[in-house]
């Protein structure tokens, strides 16, 4: 984990729809080459903050900064040369089925690259072999498995390089093992490409396995409980709210 100045910084955010309330007062950091996890129970705002921080939604008040730029406080020029610099896997994986793997990573490649038709097939073919899907360029989304189709998600997610990954409950849907893979495979691209992860997630196991620091967001209080490694939160964390979220009994518990 880098030192020095926060790869991203939220601060005095409060999120809503309309007159309804969803967060308040959110503050906090995410250092450049950190895992960190957004998390909370059910209707507590996690995705909205998701959405906000990759330029989807506009925050009530308060703004995201990026190396210090605040991005909703920017010209619409600057925020969409910001976003080129996201990687984002949603929770469907959000493949377009009617195109193979490779013709799915191309796509953001065709459009905000020069590349050509043969070396955009070469990065995506070196962007599947990094997630583990070497030869599969050429199969649809519905040749594959979920798990497969996860990987498929961040091979794309992936394609320009991007110096942020956003993960929207990555785990979602998928077998223990196969979420155990994907959790080691988080970690690799972390590890070997320095990049830095935030990911909305409820499933305690990869909590645990994956995240440097997390922010828990209450729904009952409308704001951040807590903030700092997971199982620091877990085990010492004075609020009881906090404790008995990161101490339910199993992982696939549906509390999100």
């Amino acid at each position: 984990m880098a030192d020095g100045q926060p790869h991203i910084v939220v601060e005095g955010m409060t999120m809503a729809y309309g007159d309804f309330l969803i967060q308040r007062d959110l503050e906090f950091h995410v250092q450049r080459g950190e895992i960190f996890i957004v998390m909370g129970g059910s209707g507590c705002g996690k995705s909205t903050l998701l959405k906000i921080m990759i330029g989807l939604k506009s925050p009530k008040e308060g703004d995201v900064f990026y190396d210090g730029i605040p991005f909703w406080a920017s010209p619409v020029e600057e925020q969409e040369a910001a976003k080129r610099k996201f990687g984002t896997l949603f929770q469907s994986g959000a493949l377009w089925s009617s195109m193979t793997l490779a013709e799915n990573i191309g796509l953001g490649l065709r459009q905000y690259t020069d590349l050509n038709a043969r070396q955009i097939r070469e990065v995506a073919a070196y962007k599947l072999m990094l997630v583990g899907l070497a030869g599969f360029e050429d199969y649809y989304p519905n040749e594959i498995s979920g798990g497969m189709k996860k990987r498929a998600g961040l091979a794309r997610a992936m394609a320009l390089d991007p110096e942020i990954l956003f993960f929207d409950e990555p785990s979602a849907g998928l077998d223990p093992i196969s979420a155990k893979l994907l959790d080691d495979l988080i970690l690799e691209l972390r590890d070997s490409l320095d990049t830095t992860i935030v990911i909305v997630t409820h499933e305690l196991a990869s909590i645990f396995a994956i995240a440097d620091n997390a922010i828990f967001l209450d729904a009952d209080t409308r704001t951040q409980l807590a903030i700092g490694n997971p199982i620091d939160l877990r085990d010492n964390h004075p609020n009881p709210v906090v404790r008995t979220f990161l101490k339910r009994g199993k992982a696939e518990d549906k509390v999100a």
